[in-house]
């Protein structure tokens, strides 16, 4: 008893208590927190056995620009943390894997491996590593529950400034631009709100709340349908190009007008 009262007495006996308690609290964490939070993030996105697939196709497809563990190169950025939203936009989208480095990643045909089950497989690895955004459910992003006029005035509120009021897309600054929204689905719509692509904020649920963004969903796949009163949309990016046209034929009216009037008069001298 005289040595153990000794040794708690000793000025390094509380920092081994310390270590030791430290040692037993990481130890339980690794055994515990890391596998239930990957299982946790492997099934938000996808199956629990779509990882180990996934992180096949990272290594064949990404690893070359993402590095080996998705810690990222001077090529790209790292994926830890970034979300299944953000690879299954991505990467349904055809933007990755890009093809040439630029300002922005353009929309294009997919990869030809990139099929709905690879897309899940691929975006389950990415989500196991870090968690972030998952993928939406059909019903989050369904237009048909949504409220269009609610939409609308939440569309013209944060995005007709780069998407144009009818999400025909814009020019931004160094190159980069606000894509067209016509091809874009619902589901790669909410993933770009949530995920911020490119020059896009992000747009989290304490911005826009997931109602708010189906109901966003709803005003740009039902603009989509509407009929153009004037006939002509002309790509229906705004009145810079309405009145171009408008000058052009209104000039052109014009000149041929006062071509016609001379060549009377000349008829009528004759």
């Amino acid at each position: 008893m005289n040595r153990i009262t000794a040794g708690r007495r000793h000025p390094l006996a509380r920092y081994a208590v310390l270590l030791l308690a430290l040692g037993l609290l990481g130890g339980f964490y690794t055994l515990a927190a890391p596998t239930s939070e990957r299982a946790d993030a492997a099934i938000a996105s996808g199956r629990a056995d779509d990882v180990a697939e996934g992180k096949k196709l990272f290594e064949q497809s990404c690893s070359s620009c993402h590095g080996l563990n998705a810690e990222g190169t001077q090529n790209g950025p790292t994926l830890v943390g970034v979300g299944a939203a953000s690879v299954d936009f991505q990467v349904s989208s055809g933007r990755m894997p890009l093809a040439n480095p630029g300002a922005q990643a353009p929309r294009k045909p997919t990869a030809p491996w990139v099929n709905e089950d690879t897309v899940r497989q691929l975006s389950a690895y990415v989500q196991s590593l870090g968690g972030g955004p998952t993928v939406p459910a059909d019903e989050q992003v369904d237009p048909a529950k949504g409220d269009k006029s609610k939409g609308g005035e939440l569309f013209r509120a944060n995005c007709i400034q780069c998407h144009n009021f009818v999400g025909a897309g814009g020019a931004l600054t160094q190159g980069k631009y606000a894509p067209p929204l016509n091809e874009a689905t619902p589901k790669q719509i909410y993933e770009a709100m949530i995920t911020g692509p490119q020059a896009m904020p992000v747009f989290n649920d304490s911005i826009i709340t997931p109602d708010q963004k189906r109901d966003m969903i709803a005003y740009i796949v039902g603009v989509r349908e509407e009929p153009n009163p004037g006939g002509a949309g002309l790509g229906r990016i705004g009145p810079v190009t309405e009145g171009i046209v408008a000058w052009i034929v209104g000039i052109s009216l014009l000149v041929l007008a006062a071509i016609w009037i001379t060549a009377k008069k000349r008829q009528a001298h004759q």
